[in-house]
């Protein structure tokens, strides 16, 4: 199985580096030195690093063949695509390959059906679930302990705990006008 595990950025001096957005949770497993990957654009590549190093929280990435700025500008927005046995599972527990929750039924702890997972989308600050719902509209789900509360890849469904509002329009709205009492002129 093939997954996708950075998409090169751009170039980095003029020795033939590139930055790279590495959309792995094992970097130092897929993208250490003799690493050969494939690519999208399929014409780019294979590619096998040769260097790799972190620049100021970035990871910095050297391919063989490739020696000057020219050639790493070349290689931008290149995907760069890693051979996944597809048995393989996360060293964590609690960690799970994108192919492994794509397609899940969403429900919730109540047994009602949400959907089902079609796609992955990997933010800065948290993972999300694009949920297609049953009459072909899509619904976001934060990928968090405290909505997702269980990955059973043996059922193949995930089972959330949405807050008001998550996946329905019912969202209660809360106002400090509320509480206040209504003004009335007794004098």
């Amino acid at each position: 199985m093939q997954l996708v595990v950075a998409r090169i950025g751009r170039a980095h001096g003029i020795k033939g580096e590139v930055t790279v957005e590495v959309r792995t949770d094992e970097p130092e497993l897929r993208l250490g030195p003799g690493a050969v990957l494939a690519t999208d654009p399929a014409s780019t590549g294979p590619l096998t690093i040769e260097t790799g190093r972190v620049h100021s929280g970035r990871l910095i990435l050297r391919f063989e063949g490739v020696r000057d700025r020219t050639g790493a500008e070349a290689l931008r927005n290149t995907l760069l695509i890693a051979e996944v046995d597809p048995e393989e599972l996360p060293e964590d527990e609690d960690e799970y390959y994108d192919h492994q929750l794509m397609d899940l039924d969403v429900v919730t702890k109540d047994g009602i059906e949400v959907g089902r997972i079609t796609e992955i989308s990997h933010l800065p600050s948290q993972d999300l679930f694009i949920v297609e719902r049953p009459d072909g509209s899509e619904v976001m789900i934060p990928f968090v302990e405290e909505i997702v509360t269980e990955i059973d890849l043996e059922e193949q469904r995930a089972i959330i705990d949405p807050p008001p509002g998550l996946i329905d329009d019912r969202a209660e709205v809360a106002s400090a006008r509320d509480d206040e009492a209504p003004s009335g002129d007794d004098a």
